[in-house]
């Protein structure tokens, strides 16, 4: 007797299998694949495009106006629940797939998951070459979905109905997988999109991806026991990884019970909660005071579920004592073993609650938990000094407008950012209330990702108030998904700081001997000078044009007012607000390492080499 088949398209089939995919942890079940984004075109409106209408009860869909935005509100989504639950993100071939690109990077290189599904050229190659498709002399399997092959933890290209069943799962497997998602791309031709093909009915029904808790090997541990108790100075680097795991509360009972301290990286702060006497905030380049001076003394440095970016270690020159080691707890074994690291290669949260389980009695001396406590004391008054305002008529500065920003949040609002000069002064300031408010994407530092991210954050969480954090550089590369945002009834909140130019990166140029060139938005002279004078550009306007309520604000009472009205709003809301030039009151902590030119006919360049040299004469491998 023959099994049970169900004759549909491969677009449907893929629809119908993706509805029926969950995830499991600690017994609580979830749906895998809660939404799909979409931009259609020739590449899939006749195929994705008609089933996500056939089923649209069983799979939401969310119309976006950029392919790399899509990308960005489907990888916010993904970090707010968890890595638990993602959104897939379907596009036409040409264009379309090819804007998926720096999306995928961004996922990947975050270790967060997403499901890809562009459009690619015949299977049958009927129509040869057709609209948009990108012709290889030699490889004529060839699309421009191979440029996502790089970027993607698995990829594949359905060729054949059939070979749906396959990549299908092995696609689940690697979404669902701790130590291996990332960026997942099915390319899709769009002949095979549309071909009828009886299909298993075992295919559609229910499937439960249990997502492990991987727990330390016991050599491993005995020995990174070992290790934490003969540590006279121990530092904690908290990692993405304490949030993924959902590890937090496994990391406090180690350092209540320890009285070990916490450095977080930019996608590990609010790991603890800004308040507990052992967290000592950001760690690195962007890090404090208290916390890079003692990473530079620690004996031993714990890392949990962090990849050690250059901004972490201060591109090698951070850990400087001589003796220094590094103990790697991470899921992933790739990460676990830099910095030539003992490692306990497992979950966070359970390896985190069994190394605290094996170091019973054991604590920190009282002398060093004192040192500690009393460099937080001074962060704190550093915190205190750059949010306060002292004149409520005054044009706010950038460290302001974050003080009213602080003064204004609960514990459950999310504050999201990416790229320019926030990154330094939130990972330096930002008192981070609780696991999921402090969401910054500093693993590829990418322009444009926060107005999309707050969409798919908001999706995730929709009663929670939900803030976009963007410099006018940012804004200008990405701000198409307000009318998303309008569309869908999102009340996302964007604050909108307006400095005339790449704060950051003119501030980095101006320190490497490239004098801020490039970095302005200005009036340029007719002998390539600028005049001085901004452009005329109202960035409040174009908010307001695409949908948002905006609200201007001029000083710092204003500024207040205007944040406290944008948390209470329930429809998208910009506070626009131009900032004065910033202090010098929070400088980097740490070396990055940025290389110089090593000849040069000009004064600043020259004077930058020779800074450099003195700084990369500091670097060290950990061996």
């Amino acid at each position: 007797m023959s099994a049970a088949t169900r004759r549909l398209t491969t677009a449907q089939a893929l629809v119908r299998f993706l509805a029926a995919q969950y995830t499991e942890r600690d017994g609580v079940r979830h749906r895998l694949i809660t939404g799909t984004w979409g931009i259609f075109g020739h590449g899939n409106v006749a195929g994705l495009g008609q089933a996500l209408v056939e089923y649209a009860d069983v799979m939401p869909y969310h119309q976006g106006r950029s392919e790399q935005a899509m990308v960005h509100a489907a990888v916010g989504h993904a970090r707010q629940l968890n890595r638990l639950r993602v959104q897939a993100v379907t596009t036409s071939i040409g264009p379309g797939a090819t804007n998926l690109v720096t999306g995928a990077a961004l996922a990947t290189v975050n270790r967060l998951p997403v499901l890809l599904l562009p459009g690619d050229y015949f299977a049958s190659h009927a129509a040869d070459p057709l609209l948009q498709q990108l012709e290889h002399p030699v490889e004529a399997d060839v699309s421009v979905n191979d440029a996502l092959r790089p970027v993607s933890r698995y990829f594949d290209r359905v060729t054949r109905p059939e070979a749906l069943v396959a990549s299908a799962l092995k696609a689940v497997r690697v979404l669902t997988d701790p130590a291996e998602t990332g960026a997942v791309t099915l390319a899709l031709p769009q002949d095979v999109q549309t071909e009828a093909h009886d299909w298993p009915e075992e295919f559609f029904a229910d499937r439960v991806w249990h997502v492990r808790r991987p727990a330390p090997d016991p050599a491993e541990l005995a020995e990174a026991v070992r290790a934490v108790r003969a540590a006279e100075r121990p530092l904690i680097v908290a990692g993405g990884g304490v949030h993924h795991s959902e590890a937090e509360q496994a990391l406090k009972a180690l350092v209540d019970a320890t009285g070990i301290p916490v450095a977080s990286t930019q996608a590990g702060k609010g790991a603890l909660r800004h308040d507990h006497p052992a967290d000592l905030g950001g760690v690195g380049h962007t890090g404090t005071a208290v916390s890079d001076e003692l990473a530079r003394t620690a004996d031993l440095v714990i890392g949990v579920g962090t990849r050690y970016s250059d901004f972490t270690t201060a591109s090698g020159t951070l850990f400087q004592r001589p003796d220094v080691r590094f103990l790697n707890l991470n899921i992933t074994a790739f990460d676990a073993h830099k910095l030539a690291a003992r490692t306990l290669v497992c979950d966070a949260r359970t390896g985190l609650a069994t190394l605290a389980d094996a170091l019973s009695g054991h604590r920190v001396d009282a002398a060093y938990e004192a040192e500690y406590r009393a460099g937080k004391a001074r962060l704190e008054e550093t915190v205190r000094a750059a949010f306060r305002a002292d004149d409520d008529g005054a044009v706010p500065t950038q460290t302001q407008v974050l003080g009213a920003l602080d003064a204004v949040v609960g514990d459950e609002d999310v504050v999201i950012n990416a790229a320019g000069s926030l990154p330094g002064d939130l990972h330096k300031l930002w008192r981070a209330r609780s696991p999921r408010q402090y969401h910054l994407e500093y693993g590829y530092s990418c322009m444009g990702y926060e107005i999309p991210a707050a969409l798919g954050v908001q999706q995730a969480a929709p009663d929670t108030p939900v803030w976009a954090l963007v410099g006018d550089g940012t804004y200008l590369m990405n701000p198409t998904e307000i009318v998303t945002a309008v569309q869908e009834d999102l009340p996302v909140k964007l604050v909108l700081l307006q400095n005339h130019g790449y704060a950051s990166i003119g501030g980095l140029s101006e320190s490497v001997g490239a004098e801020r060139f490039g970095t302005d938005y200005r009036h340029r002279a007719a002998d390539g000078s600028f005049t001085g004078a901004p452009l005329p550009v109202d960035l409040a306007a174009n908010a307001a044009s695409l949908g948002m309520d905006v609200l201007r604000a001029k000083t710092v009472r204003e500024l207040r007012e205007a944040l406290v009205a944008a948390r209470a709003a329930t429809r998208p809301t910009c506070v626009y607000v131009e900032t004065a030039p910033p202090s010098a009151a929070l400088p980097a902590e740490a070396w990055w390492d940025v290389p110089v030119a090593e000849v040069s006919a000009r004064e600043a360049a020259t004077a930058a080499r020779t800074a450099y040299e003195r700084s990369v004469a500091d670097r060290r491998h950990h061996l």
